[in-house]
Parts: C-alpha cells; structure tokens; sequence
C-alpha cells in the first residue's frame, strides 16, 4: 500500500513508515555547496565535531558564486577547500565543473532507490531517477554531516498523471509551468509529488529533471518520477554502488491526484513575480525584453543548449543573450557537436558553468527596471537585481525570443 517516497522512507529508517510518520532516517548521500556549506560546517564545529560520519557520502561543489565575485566569497571558499581536504572528502568539485544538481546526476549519485539530501531547496531534482531528495538548511545539514541522520515527516503523496503527448515547440519546462500555474505555489506544501503517464514516459532524462527540479515551485518536499529504461542507460557506467529502484504499490494511498492532458498545453510563461502568475506565450507576446538567459540546474543540459542552437543556427540574436551550461561535461558536448560555435556565431555570451545570475550575485544581473527571459526555476522580485523583471520560460521560448528582443512563441520560429 506504498508509495515510492513511503517506501524509501521505510528503507531508510527500518520502519514501515507511512504519511504523517516522523521517523529518524538514514541519509545515503549529503551535498552543500559553496552557498550553503559554509555555514554547515560553522555549526558542525559549533556542535564540536571533528569528523564527519562518512566522507565518502558528502559531496560538495562550487557553483552558485563560481568563479568568486570578491574577496569575501574567495575566502570562504578558501575555508571549505581546507576543511574538505581536512575531512578527507574526495567528492569536491570546484569552480568551473557546473552546477550541484547537475554534477551528482553526472557523477552516479542520483540513484533510484536513494535518499538524497541537499542544502538547497532544488535539490528535489534527483527524483527524476526515482530517488527521494530534498532540500533541508545548513543547520540540519551539519546534523547530517555529523551523524549521517536527520529526523523527518513522511510527507503525504500528490500523484499527477498526464495524458497523451507534448505537442511540437511545448517542451518539459512548459508542462511544468502549467502544472504550477493550477496547482498553485502552495498547493502541494510538503507533499510527494509522484508523476505519471505517457506524456511523463516520453520525456527524456534531462525533461524529468526539470519536471523534477521545480516541484519545490508549488511547495512540494520532492518530486518523483518512476525509474524506466531511459533511467537505467542513462546510469549505465555512472553509477558507483549497487541500487534497488522503488516502485508505487496499485492500492497506494494519495491525498489528491489531479490528471492532465499534454495535448492542450502550449508554450507557457511565468510572469513576474511569481511562479505561479502562468500565461499562454500568446498572452504576452510582444513584450519586450533587455536580457535573455539561458542555462541553470533547470534548463542548462546538453538538450537544452541543442534545441537553443536549432533555433539560432545561422542568425544573429537582436538582445543580449547570456547561455551558461549546467556542467563542464556538458560544455565540452556541446563544443564537441558544434553546439558552442552555433551558439557564438549567433552572438550569445558563455560564460562558465555554473548558477551565474540565477541567484542574483553576479554574471548578468539586470539593472534597475529590466526585463529578462530565463530559463531559471524563480522569478521572485530581486532574484536577479533588485528592480528587474522576470520572466520563465522554456529555451526554445527563450531562444526565439533572442532572435526578436522581445517575448516570441517558438512555433513562429
């Protein structure tokens, strides 16, 4: 009578454990990075720890200021190289190598089956390969680093199933969008959001990462999506332990489900300054826009970055263009397939992978009053300077949208 995360949760804390349960769990892997475990490791010396529980399972990467925007970044940088090599942690992954959310997916750790946390509120997005994962703050995480547990409450599961097929131009960032935009950003608060149906089948890897990656955006402490065949090749030389996919029990018991149907959405839009504030493209169409920027640990995949260089190959952008890649892996593909000099003949800006402007703190924040389109997870007034507006949108939109400086539908292109 399980669901996936139910399961999980009884793996982890060898109890049967259902919704509402609090239970003390047994963490397989730990992540923070260069934003958050700085203040982990504060309070794990506060606790008066010396050694973490496992180095082997902490892994820390540096993406959200990377390079460092001044000295004060640079030094505490400086400070957690010291203490992971002090601790002995060999899954250290410094600046240049990508994005947190991308690089555990890429280095084996997102694994079916696994309990994943992270000191970051994105880190729901390993449940597109059937893990549990979730976000906690650095206090907690220094709990974990130190003991390798964490106290939880089983969240009540939400089951979303969509019929039939995305239609040409509408990509797995619009589905979710308009997901969130019914939903609500409150409506599946510390809920386990378990998606289903052909429409969730058909999309790739890196479309259920993003499905994923924003269910945080309506409130959700995870997002799952079933592992299939597509999970398994993907892992398939990448995984570094044995792991044991879960699956939902047919008599499992959800507090909602809600079924929609891939065949009517179109191109959407979130509309600052809330994630939730979902449009048609056709709504606002025209507007126009300063910036477009391309990338994040929502859309800065292999796939993403192709699908951008289809619709910019052999044209010139109208409006400065930002595209960051999610990882170093992913740039060398993308340089490899010719994906980088189609990018840079159209005129766009590369710049090193990483979070860059997503939160904000430097590579392309807006100035006072202007408007970008982004491929980001959050359009909360301030995210990327303190008076611009924001808009999210898939790549394709954003794409057609460099070519125009101003909002386009992809299907026009």
């Amino acid at each position: 009578m399980g669901t996936i995360s139910e399961k999980i949760f009884s793996r982890v804390s060898g109890t049967e454990a259902k919704a509402n349960d609090f239970v003390m769990a047994n963490i397989d892997y730990a992540m923070a990075h260069d934003g958050t475990s700085v203040l982990a490791v504060n309070a794990f010396k506060e606790m008066g720890r010396e050694k973490v529980w496992d180095p082997s399972r902490v892994i820390i990467p540096f993406d959200h200021i990377s390079p460092a925007n001044n000295e004060t970044s640079a030094t505490l940088q400086k400070e957690i190289r010291e203490w992971a090599k002090e601790q002995g942690i060999t899954n250290f992954y410094d600046v240049g190598e990508g994005i947190c959310h991308q690089i555990l997916p890429e280095k084996g750790f997102a694994l079916p089956g696994k309990f994943i946390v992270g000191a970051d509120s994105h880190s729901c997005t390993y449940g597109a390969f059937g893990a549990l994962a979730t976000g906690v703050g650095a206090t907690d995480m220094a709990e974990i680093f130190a003991t390798g547990k964490l106290w939880f409450k089983v969240p009540e599961s939400l089951k979303i199933t969509v019929e039939g097929s995305l239609k040409v131009g509408v990509y797995a960032k619009d589905l979710i969008l308009y997901i969130i935009g019914k939903t609500g950003i409150d409506g599946a608060t510390y809920r386990a959001v378990e998606f289903y149906g052909q429409a969730i089948s058909e999309l790739s890897v890196a479309g259920r990462m993003t499905l994923c990656n924003m269910v945080i955006e309506m409130g959700a402490k995870l997002g799952i999506v079933a592992p299939d065949e597509k999970i398994v090749d993907f892992l398939k030389n990448r995984t570094i332990t044995f792991y044991e996919p879960m699956y939902a029990d047919q008599d499992a018991d959800y507090v909602e489900e809600f079924t929609y149907h891939a065949d009517y959405i179109e191109p959407q839009i979130a509309c600052p300054h809330q994630v939730d504030n979902v449009k048609s493209v056709g709504e606002v169409e025209g507007t126009h826009i300063d910036q477009v920027f391309i990338g994040t640990c929502t859309n800065g995949r292999l796939e993403d970055l192709e699908v951008v260089a289809a619709i910019l190959k052999g044209k010139k952008i109208a409006v400065r263009t930002i595209v960051i890649p999610a990882s170093r892996i992913t740039l060398l593909d993308a340089i490899e397939n010719g994906t980088i000099e189609t990018l840079l003949k159209a005129g766009v800006t590369l710049v090193t992978p990483g979070c860059g402007p997503c939160l904000g703190a430097h590579q392309g924040v807006l100035g006072e009053g202007e408007v970008c389109i982004s491929t980001a997870n959050r359009n909360f007034k301030g995210r990327m300077g303190k008076d611009g507006f924001i808009y999210l949108a898939s790549p394709a939109t954003a794409a057609a949208s460099a070519l125009t400086g101003e909002i386009t539908d992809p299907r026009k292109i």
